[in-house]
């Protein structure tokens, strides 16, 4: 059942659109109180303060939790609401809390606009209905009120630069008008006032209110306008142009520049190597360069859009342009193949590029926002005001770069597509740049770039026979000049003639698929046999690129057998090599070898280049992840068939490094398996994944991965499978909050195991789902199942889980205020993590214990662990849990009255978080300081 709170106005509650009644004036604003802080505890005596401050009873705690507690029953018509009691307060737990309290939507809403969406700025600020919490009494209720009615006028500033953006102007000056009239001084506004009355025609009633505003700052402030709007004004009195049209955003305009987000911690260099040999399309990259120029001196973003058919050397020209004006882009280069036209995948998802270039400027995974619109309203702010450049090379349609466009007016973006892209010319006016065939002399200049002046000068009319059987295609004339290369003793003429016997001329016509094919025949036909197979292999490979230990396994030949037939097949241009040692095909080259494979090779040979390469991928990816998690328990795989070598990993840094390059092949691989119906590949490259999932926040592609798995599992006779992808969906729901369903699968996963009498899956199930439980905000539930997971682990004479397990109960324990349990149990857990070398366990074990201190008035021994937990997580370059450790150490210090020890810790702890993204951890150690600082040296406490 749905629940709605509208806080934008009247306090209300509404269960499927049905208003309930919220009872007296107080019981509403405990509610109301708990919902601005939606999700997150809020103290028994902060509660008591919002409530009744200053005249706050002397049984205000009793009364507060007969509030709650008539609350909860009138709530719970709801399924998706409840009042939880934490450690300490209470907090309001809704499923979905922007979509069920107006004011975290109405944040939603103007997070993922970044400042310049008109329609979800309109429909955020549509969700007022008057003064906030409206019939709420108090102070808190006060200042409350003023707080949020500074984000309404915040929101109705960043609606009207908006449309000012988008090329409004009179529409907006009644609006204008009385707005300037209640903040008189306020010069953002006054610059919006000015510029919607010069675009109305009325700029000597613009010059004439910026004259009086300066007269009132003069004579209230003894002070001048700010340099934005002195600008803006002297731009009008020269009636730039530029300001009739939507306001670019460049320093002069006194609104701010559109985005909200931390400026990005890492520069990007994602371009390829600069392509060899280049030649001609001088016309093309000057009209790229003209571009380029043009908007700097404008100060407006610029868009080229490379169109042309395949193998016109499009992704050619806009590399060597781009090598060629890198310096250009101080603040990073970004590039991207969104396979429009590959025929072995379907487009790149514009959202999977948004994450990939957020990760590239140095976003956290788990700082990433969950909502795709979210993700690309940050992309576009952290490059608002940078010099980037953008490649999005082989696009599908405009619908595919859209999202990708930056909003600021400083970055460039190129964009190559067999399709013209009207889409972006119209709406974005992109600068349309058509590439056609090369002319005879560029075409003659490539192959004497490629073969040598001297032997093109020597055969002049075979030479002019191969440009024109080739057409003026790069592509084309790469793969003859390569062949000719290896045929040193030839005559020109005898290429030329093998050509013209091959049907070669096609090419003249605009389509290359009418006769690019006849081209790669040739080249396939002058193949050797060991290289014939290959190239037909791999057109069938998963994933868009393949390292030789791979191809070694997709062929089943030895690793120097496969170097030289790939060396032959990069010298007949059907394969290149990048700088990583990474091999790819073009498309139009892909494609034909995959009708080769299907033409040449028999069903059974394909089947079993397939499994070989699965087999390489999957027993790889499992050695690799049973180095970053030597404790999980195994799983069996049959050995790999033969002619398969899995690679070698000698230590976790290799593991990690194995699975970043090949993480895009791994899931294409899963993806093969599982249109082929192989049911265990499906299933282990899910298990394989998994460890790789969580240390790198793949978070939306664990849950993909784990339901792909389950289904697989169903097919499988061993019951064990099906348990465990019911636990690690599980866990993938839980990592997304969404604990409804992550506590179906992990019931599923128990059930399960407990029908199979599988001690073990029950144990591990048991942990996952404390830690589902305490996430939703129920200590007690995660405690019971910590309890059952520690009970079975000790059946099972498993020390480390049941280490595990003992700091599990200790933890929750602790959360619970019942501390003598929980030292008990982490103190064993400590003993047991140090007799089996577990030097991540005897941290966690530590951190748990130095809370239980603090909390129990021994500061000085919660100091002591603190301490200790600290230096081994920075042994093991654990920053994520140092901080945590950090910001829990300044705690007791305080309690101590050490005031400078928990200064310098928080502010270590700080700045940990910001490099990490955290930006709750941020807030709240923040928050902390600011205690501190007002407290002079008296102390503070958590």
């Amino acid at each position: 059942m749905g629940v709605e709170f509208g806080l934008l106005g009247e306090v209300t509650a509404r269960v499927d659109g049905r208003a309930v009644d919220l009872g007296p004036v107080r019981q509403r604003c405990v509610l109301a109180a708990l919902a601005v802080d939606v999700g997150r505890v809020v103290s028994v005596d902060r509660l008591v303060e919002r409530v009744w401050a200053p005249a706050v009873p002397r049984r205000g705690a009793a009364t507060l939790h007969s509030y709650v507690s008539r609350l909860r029953r009138v709530l719970a018509v709801a399924d998706t609401v409840d009042i939880v009691h934490r450690s300490g307060g209470y907090a309001l737990v809704v499923d979905q809390p922007e979509p069920a309290v107006d004011l975290h939507r109405f944040r939603d809403l103007c997070a993922r606009s970044g400042a310049d969406d008109v329609a979800l700025l309109t429909e955020a600020l549509g969700l007022w209905r008057g003064e906030p919490l409206t019939g709420l009494t108090g102070e808190w209720a006060e200042a409350e009120r003023v707080r949020l009615r500074q984000e309404q006028l915040s929101a109705e500033h960043d609606l009207v630069d908006a449309r000012l953006r988008a090329g409004e102007g009179g529409e907006l000056v009644v609006e204008l008008s009385a707005r300037t009239a209640r903040y008189p001084s306020d010069e953002r506004v006054a610059g919006q006032y000015l510029l919607a009355l010069h675009r109305a025609g009325r700029s000597a009633d613009a010059l004439e209110h910026y004259e009086r505003l300066r007269e009132r700052l003069a004579e209230q402030l003894g002070t001048d306008p700010g340099a934005p709007l002195r600008e803006l004004h002297r731009r009008i009195v020269a009636a730039d142009p530029a300001l009739s049209g939507p306001t670019p955003s460049d320093p002069t305009w006194p609104g701010p520049p559109g985005g909200r987000a931390a400026e990005p911690v890492a520069v990007p260099r994602q371009l390829p190597a600069a392509p060899q040999h280049f030649t001609g399309r001088d016309r093309e990259l000057a009209a790229l360069t003209t571009a380029l120029d043009d908007a700097a001196a404008g100060r407006t973003v610029v868009i080229s859009a490379i169109a042309g058919t395949g193998g016109i050397g499009k992704t050619w020209l806009a590399l060597h342009w781009a090598h060629r004006h890198a310096d250009r882009f101080p603040d990073g280069q970004l590039f991207v193949d969104l396979r429009g036209f590959s025929p072995d995948s379907a487009p790149m998802d514009p959202a999977v590029v948004v994450r990939g270039f957020l990760h590239a400027l140095g976003v956290e995974p788990a700082r990433l926002p969950v909502d795709a619109h979210a993700q690309t309203a940050l992309f576009r702010s952290l490059v608002a005001d940078k010099r980037v450049l953008i490649v999005a090379d082989n696009a599908a349609d405009a619908g595919q770069v859209g999202p990708l466009l930056p909003g600021g007016a400083s970055c460039t973006v190129l964009v190559t597509s067999r399709s013209r892209l009207a889409g972006l010319t119209a709406g974005h006016g992109a600068h349309h740049v058509p590439l056609d065939v090369l002319s005879d002399d560029e075409a003659r200049a490539l192959l004497s770039a490629r073969l040598g002046a001297g032997r093109v000068r020597a055969e002049p009319a075979a030479v002019a026979e191969l440009i024109r059987l080739c057409g003026g295609f790069p592509l084309a004339l790469g793969i003859v000049a390569a062949r000719a290369h290896t045929r040193l003793d030839q005559p020109m003429a005898t290429l030329a003639e093998e050509l013209r016997d091959l049907g070669l001329g096609a090419l003249d016509d605009d389509d290359p698929t009418a006769s690019l094919p006849a081209v790669l025949s040739w080249s396939y036909r002058a193949l050797p046999p060991d290289q014939a197979t290959a190239f037909a292999l791999l057109g069938m490979a998963t994933g868009p690129d393949i390292d030789l230990p791979a191809v070694a396994g997709l062929t089943g030949l030895s690793p120097r057998e496969t170097m030289t037939v790939l060396r032959g097949l990069e010298q007949a241009s059907l394969l290149t090599r990048d700088n990583r040692g990474r091999y790819h095909m073009h498309d139009l080259i892909r494609s034909y070898a995959t009708t080769t494979a299907r033409r040449e090779l028999t069903e059974q040979a394909r089947e079993a280049g397939l499994r070989r390469l699965l087999d390489f991928y999957t027993h790889t990816a499992y050695a690799a992840a049973r180095l970053l998690h030597p404790d999980r328990p195994p799983i069996r795989l049959d050995p790999p068939v033969p002619g398969v070598r899995p690679h070698p990993l000698p230590d976790v840094p290799a593991a990690m490094a194995w699975f970043d390059a090949e993480y895009p092949n791994l899931l294409a691989a899963q993806h093969t398996a599982t249109t082929h119906h192989w049911h265990h590949a499906v299933w282990q490259l899910a298990w394989t994944l998994g460890t790789f999932y969580q240390r790198r926040g793949h978070l939306y592609d664990q849950l993909a991965g784990w339901r792909t798995g389950l289904a697989a599992a169903a097919h499988l006779p061993d019951p064990a499978t099906r348990v465990v992808a019911h636990r690690h969906l599980g866990l993938a729901y839980t990592n997304l909050r969404r604990h409804e369903e992550a506590i179906g699968h992990l019931r599923e996963a128990i059930a399960l195991a407990e029908h199979h009498q599988d001690l073990l899956q029950q144990a591990e199930t048991h942990r996952v789902l404390a830690g589902a439980f305490e996430l939703s905000g129920d200590d007690r539930k995660a405690l019971d199942h910590s309890i059952r997971a520690l009970d079975l682990f000790r059946a099972l004479a498993r020390p480390v889980g049941e280490a595990d397990a003992l700091n599990d109960v200790g933890w929750y324990a602790a959360r619970m205020g019942e501390y003598e349990t929980a030292r008990e149990h982490c103190e064993a857990a400590l003993a047991l993590y140090h007799r089996h070398q577990d030097p991540a366990g005897e941290a966690a074990s530590l951190d748990s214990l130095g809370y239980i201190a603090h909390h129990t008035g021994h500061h000085a021994e919660a100091i002591r662990h603190y301490q200790q937990a600290l230096a081994l997580y920075r042994r093991h370059d654990n920053t994520y849990f140092a901080a945590d450790a950090l910001a829990d150490l300044g705690h007791p210090h305080a309690a101590l009255g050490r005031p400078e020890e928990a200064r310098a810790v928080w502010r270590e702890a700080l700045e940990l978080y910001r490099a990490q993204g955290r930006d709750a951890d941020v807030e709240r150690v923040q928050r902390q300081l600011d205690a501190l600082d007002g407290q002079g040296d008296s102390g503070a406490t958590d």
